[in-house]
């Protein structure tokens, strides 16, 4: 895959990823260390929950997102955050199978730093039915070529 820079991006740029599935002992390994709540940890406790059911955590979702982006999206120096804004619209269940979807929505060279601008890029997050897991509206820092 070719590493790409600002000057090569252009709105409408789309990137695919692989899918990845999550079972539910991830979901459980997760929850234990970062989000310690009955419906990751519980399917008994789970039934009894908004989720009624086991869900995993929306921040393991952004995670396997970001594994994702990393894998798929060729921006030359890395994937350098300057905010975003994330939702999650259906939860994850153990034995989805994710993949992602990025694609450019904005560009703005910087007017004091010719070397860089910000590309939003939308990145949605979406499972085997075509339910959107996730959506995040990612801001990043791009360069130039040197």
């Amino acid at each position: 895959m070719d590493k790409v820079y600002l000057e090569d991006l252009k709105i409408g740029d789309t990137w695919t990823s692989r899918e990845i599935t999550i079972s539910s002992d991830s979901i459980k390994d997760f929850a234990k260390d970062y989000d310690p709540q009955p419906f990751h940890l519980d399917e008994q406790k789970a039934k009894d929950t908004f989720f009624q059911g086991l869900a995993g955590s929306g921040w393991q979702t952004a995670c396997l997102t970001m594994r994702l982006m990393v894998e798929s999206i060729p921006i030359a120096d890395g994937l350098i955050g300057a905010g975003g804004e994330i939702s999650w619209n259906v939860p994850t269940r153990p034995n989805d199978t994710l993949h992602i979807v990025a694609e450019v929505i904005a560009i703005k060279p910087s007017r004091s730093k010719p070397d860089r601008g910000i590309v939003t890029v939308q990145i949605d997050t979406i499972n085997q039915n075509g339910d959107y897991a996730q959506r995040f509206t990612c801001k990043m820092l791009v360069f130039r070529r040197t």
